[in-house]
């Protein structure tokens, strides 16, 4: 007798089906660079576990046409060196949230250094261009502690060549009130200025790694809904 894959009851799990639609494709391109300690980085992966299983992006997800978003991690930091962390999934409910939400904690972190942000926008745009599902809304949320440093491609090249793709890119900003980047200006403007792109693009700022969950709940649903 034929059985039934176990998988294809799941609300989200690792994308098979080829061409199905989703409201939404959303990277989430995650600092994993040097200046980031081990403590500093669970922080960081329990606040976005925490955010996108939260009622409220949930509820975000719900309203829209489809009911479903497509999600996948790219952890970035070294020159060249951005990695798929988490592989797309598919989230329409609640238990396709915590799926992803483990799958985040589960992921081993990768080995990255400095701050490539314009190499990791490259990694972004081109694994939404391979990702299974489809949908009009491609966006890359891109979070990080500092500027690029050592990109191979310019961060505003690799933002415009993923706008001209029809992807957005927004930004979270970790970052102290008060600090400022080498050109003498808060993180922020940075990213406003090198970082993100296309229609309603915009930046969210956190004050440490404990503000992570909420700023990036806060991103989320402004993204999705």
């Amino acid at each position: 007798m034929r059985r039934r894959p176990l998988l294809a009851s799941l609300a989200a799990t690792p994308a098979l089906a080829q061409g199905r639609e989703v409201d939404a494709l959303l990277v989430l391109a995650v600092d994993a660079s040097g200046s980031i300690d081990a403590d500093e980085f669970q922080l960081q992966r329990e606040g976005y576990a925490e955010a996108l299983s939260h009622p409220a992006v949930l509820a975000a997800i719900g309203a829209k046409p489809r009911g479903a978003v497509g999600v996948a991690m790219v952890e970035w930091g070294s020159p060249g060196g951005a990695a798929t962390v988490v592989e797309w999934m598919r989230v329409a409910d609640a238990a396709g949230a915590r799926a992803l939400a483990e799958a985040v904690l589960a992921a081993p972190r990768s080995p990255q250094s400095w701050n490539a942000i314009g190499d990791a926008l490259e990694h972004c745009t081109r694994l939404i261009a391979a990702a299974p599902f489809r949908a009009v809304e491609r966006v890359i949320d891109l979070s990080g502690d500092g500027p690029d440093l050592r990109s191979l491609i310019p961060a505003a090249t690799a933002r415009d060549a993923a706008v001209a793709a029809g992807i957005t890119i927004n930004a979270l900003a970790v970052a102290a009130a008060g600090q400022v980047t080498r050109f003498g200006e808060p993180l922020a403007e940075t990213y406003r200025r090198e970082v993100i792109g296309g229609p309603g693009a915009f930046v969210v700022s956190a004050e440490d790694r404990r503000d992570i969950a909420r700023a990036l709940r806060a991103k989320l649903v402004r993204e999705i809904a």
